[in-house]
């Protein structure tokens, strides 16, 4: 095997959906994310595709000329609809794409190259062009537009999403409402944590209002350092960070002072566990696409990390109330055939690739780990913001497997167990150098972390 993956991650404890499952599995009915409930006695969690139900493979966060993205949407659409993908949400920053907006071609960050691919795709009329001042402009479209020219039913979904882009201070604090219903402005608040919950109070709200489903997502944490685990943590009604992030800029694996998000994650699913009485936290694979003209590059590009959702069809009830229930794994490369949970064991298969080997590793923390933390101090021993530092008992690798199958029998203190699957293919295009291709398998709790 190359070297082991980034530092270990955990799971929260708590589903905000519980997945209710004999020999396949049904979903109950989506929950608004305000009322927090217990982890049922679900005497098995089956990720494995059966009963009619089938593997959609998407991205839940993409950028286009519509804020700072570099392409126009329906060309972005058409790069994940032609590379086999099923749905994308565009997730422009503080807008929703529902307003007319025309743009000035060459000053555009697509310039006349984006443009000259647009018409050459789109010859038939589409396009919407007029000379202002002697500029070139074209009208962006909309989303209902966007919607009916480039979605095939059953086949390629489009979702509206918008980054809720906020920040306290000089930290960074970006949210993801993926099918939202109108753009909701950033709110702001008098810390980081209380301008996140008030941002995913504001997005529950208008999930309450219009009875749409809409899933919120904290994006790269570690963008800036802007949010950490302590943070993140106590959070109401939002239960999915990005453990992965496509972009160069966004520090996943963090540094000496900084926590990587796996870090941080394990940290979060321990707190919210053991402490907090919060639903599990899910981690998430996503581009973050904002360059698409030069392919791969050290830009922010397509095709990075994605997730892999079991669900009954291509709509976005299906998928929402699935990624809710944990019916997903998140890659940046790696396949699984199926993820079984038992009140016994923890089972991961990988689907494998002719050549490729993979390590599976099974992340947890058992009751009775020392809780204890301290602050991060600089060089002159003054504390910095940045997540606290926790015993490695937080987050440990409890077992791992050379291999394309694993299982892990559960020990009784096991609060939360997730896995972790690292392959010995490096990414083709990858966001940190030297990376290779995973899967994140969601978290289950333990027998210690089942009440």
């Amino acid at each position: 095997m190359n070297p082991t993956p980034n530092p270990s991650r955990s799971w929260t404890r708590v589903f905000s959906v519980i997945v209710t499952l004999a020999l396949g599995f049904g979903l109950l009915a989506l929950s608004t994310g305000r009322e927090e409930t217990t982890a049922q006695a679900a005497a098995v969690y089956k990720l494995a595709p059966e009963t009619g139900q089938k593997w959609f493979k998407g991205n839940l966060h993409t950028h286009s000329l519509w804020s700072d993205g570099d392409d126009y949407p329906e060309m972005i659409a058409l790069w994940y609809r032609d590379r086999d993908y099923d749905f994308l949400a565009y997730t422009d920053h503080n807008v929703a794409q529902d307003f007319e907006k025309w743009i000035d071609v060459e000053k555009s960050k697509g310039g006349m190259n984006a443009f000259d691919k647009l018409t050459a795709k789109f010859p038939d009329g589409w396009i919407e062009q007029r000379t202002r001042e002697d500029r070139l402009e074209v009208r962006l479209k909309r989303f209902d537009e966007l919607f009916a020219k480039l979605s095939v039913p059953g086949e390629f979904l489009l979702m509206r999403g918008e980054e809720i882009s906020d920040r306290f201070g000089k930290y960074p604090i970006h949210l993801n409402a993926s099918n939202i219903q109108e753009a909701l402005p950033p709110i702001g608040g008098e810390s980081v944590y209380d301008a996140i919950q008030n941002n995913v109070d504001a997005v529950l709200a208008q999930r309450d209002r219009t009875g749409q489903p809409i899933m919120i997502h904290l994006n790269h944490p570690n963008f800036g350092y802007g949010v950490t685990a302590e943070d993140l943590a106590p959070v109401r009604g939002e239960n999915f960070f990005e453990v992965y992030n496509g972009h160069p800029g966004v520090n996943n694996s963090g540094n000496a002072q900084n926590a990587s998000t796996e870090r941080i994650w394990d940290i979060i699913l321990t707190q919210r566990i053991d402490t907090l009485d919060l639903p599990l936290m899910y981690g998430l694979a996503t581009d973050d696409g904002h360059n698409y003209h030069k392919i791969p590059s050290r830009g922010s590009e397509p095709g990075r990390g994605w997730v892999m959702v079991l669900a009954d069809e291509l709509s976005p009830h299906a998928l929402i109330a699935a990624l809710e229930a944990g019916q997903f794994y998140s890659s940046s490369g790696v396949s699984l055939k199926t993820v079984v949970a038992t009140t016994a064991a923890y089972k991961i298969e990988v689907e494998p690739e002719e050549g490729i080997e993979y390590r599976i590793e099974f992340v947890g923390t058992r009751q009775g780990y020392d809780p204890e933390s301290r602050p991060v101090v600089d060089k002159d021993g003054n504390e910095i913001r940045a997540t606290r530092i926790y015993s490695d008992e937080i987050g440990q690798v409890l077992k791992s497997v050379d291999g394309t199958s694993a299982e892990y029998a559960f020990d009784a203190k096991d609060l939360y167990v997730r896995a972790r699957v690292t392959s010995t293919q490096k990414h083709p295009n990858p966001s940190e150098v030297g990376e290779f291709e995973r899967a994140w398998a969601q978290p289950v709790p333990g027998p210690a972390g089942r009440k």
